[in-house]
């Protein structure tokens, strides 16, 4: 029988951390080695174990911190070095918006090779906590063990988790008790369908086996008191799911909409399932203010339904697009990846006429639901690839545009499509992105044409390594 030799085990002392890099983690430099740390936070003096060791750089976790950052500040979740989520918690909100504007002046001159004006300083978070209007849970079978738990060496009889994933670990779910991204009544939904799941002993989901009754757990909020549940079965059971939802709803009676489905397949996307009513209406509603005219917008949201998930900060980045759109009220304008027409509603007051164009079939009939909702008619909607939609049809029907408007998701444009921007010649392209790297990719195709004047980021996700960016492009003469 072959052993194996175990690895060393290296351990560097006293390393300065330097900086901030990608994914939230740290950086810094021994031996002229780059060191990419979890566990510290720029400023921080500590002691690295060594996890991963190549010629060009170097992967570590800090094991203890030998002099703390000045800007250093205690994480307020008891999740917090576990859950993969707010990565940022420990420093202080200043420096994280510090970080994150460099991040976007690096990867659009380094990755896109772009000449920038100055960037405008960064918007941050009105709300640091309890900001987001979704989250989906995990069921498992099999939760992670919190280091507490194994040092304790008590039997572990309770091993289903109603939580996040583990990063890197598909497998393994960390139950949340109390989580301070989304308001209430998340944290108390979460709880009693967990209590109630396990007092009637009913299965939580087997990931490895794609085998059991509770998968996913779905809670959206509006900022004007609406909530909705969604819930996904592996199969179904009618009585467990009559009692589960009838107790939901007796339990919290102010849900506006409860919803389940049944999901047979082995990924959690529900786009191509059948969602079923419970409870109340089949969707829930948001308002943004400041819409055309001065008047609030109302949208539609379903459980299908892609919407900005910090409202009070999206009033302000849709604020901000509708200023670089630079609009006077005869402007021909595409809104591209449009969702369900929140920024298409938000600038049509100011345009002669805006078309959206939007992969996901239920989102296009909520964005003309939303148009109708809010009484708005100089605005259409279609569904489709943005490479075969964007055709020369498509622009004898809507008319070419002056201004276009585009917010992709993390992946980007599709290259064909940025492509498509240079023939359609628009005078502006607003581009609203929550991935610079990506973002930059795309700009630098168009760079021979246009010229950037204008570059907003926004800070969506406060604790996280995220950052959202607007740049206005203007056609060169």
């Amino acid at each position: 029988m072959r052993r194996t030799k175990p690895k060393e085990t290296i351990i560097w002392e006293a390393v300065p951390i330097t900086g901030a890099g990608a994914n939230g983690k740290s950086l810094a430099k021994v031996d002229g080695l780059v060191v990419f740390v979890t566990g510290a936070v720029p400023g921080d003096v500590a002691d690295l174990r060594v996890l991963k060791k190549k010629k060009s750089y170097a992967e570590a976790t800090a094991i203890r911190i030998t002099a703390p950052s000045p800007d250093r500040v205690p994480a307020f979740c008891k999740h917090f070095g576990t859950c993969g989520g707010c990565k940022w918690q420990d420093l202080s909100y200043p420096k994280q918006l510090e970080y994150k504007q460099q991040q976007v002046i690096d990867n659009l001159e380094r990755l896109g090779g772009l000449e920038l004006p100055a960037v405008t300083p960064i918007m941050p978070s009105a709300g640091l906590t309890h900001y987001r209007n979704k989250l989906e849970f995990t069921f498992s079978n099999s939760r992670w063990f919190t280091k507490e738990e194994i040092g304790a060496q008590d039997a572990i009889t309770d091993k289903n988790a109603l939580g996040f994933h583990i990063p890197m670990r598909f497998d393994r779910v960390l139950d949340i008790i109390e989580c301070h991204l989304q308001p209430e009544p998340s944290n108390a939904i979460r709880q009693f369908v967990r209590d109630h799941a396990r007092e009637h002993g009913l299965g939580f989901y087997d990931i490895r086996e794609h085998a059991g009754f509770l998968r996913t757990l779905l809670i959206r909020t509006t900022t004007t008191g609406e909530s909705m549940v969604l819930l996904a079965l592996g199969h179904e059971d009618a009585a467990a799911r009559e009692l589960l939802l009838s107790s939901l709803v007796s339990t919290f009676p102010q849900l506006t909409s409860v919803l389940w489905t049944i999901n047979p397949k082995k990924n959690d996307t529900i786009f191509d399932l059948d969602i079923r009513l419970f409870h109340g209406i089949d969707h829930i509603t948001q308002e943004l203010p400041n819409g055309p005219g001065g008047r609030p917008l109302k949208f539609r949201i379903g459980p299908k339904t892609f919407f900005q998930t910090n409202p009070r900060q999206t009033i302000s980045m849709y604020e901000r697009v509708r200023d670089l759109a630079g609009l006077t009220g005869v402007e021909n304008v595409y809104d591209l990846y449009c969702g369900a027409g929140s920024i298409t509603l938000y600038v049509a007051g100011q345009a002669r006429h805006v078309a959206g164009v939007e992969l996901v079939p239920e989102s296009v009939a909520d964005a003309r639901l939303n148009a109708e909702l809010n009484g708005i008619v100089n605005v259409s909607f279609a569904a489709g690839d943005m490479k075969k939609t964007l055709d020369t049809e498509f622009v004898r029907t809507h008319g070419k545009p002056d201004v276009v408007i585009t917010d992709p998701p993390r992946a980007g444009m599709d290259e064909p499509v940025v492509r498509h921007l240079l023939e359609l010649d628009p005078q502006r392209i607003v581009y609203v992105s929550c991935n610079p790297a990506t973002q930059a990719r795309d700009l630098a195709i168009l760079n021979d044409r246009y010229g950037i004047d204008f570059v907003q980021p926004i800070d969506m996700f406060p604790h996280t390594y995220h950052v959202e960016n607007v740049v206005r492009l203007l056609r060169r003469s």
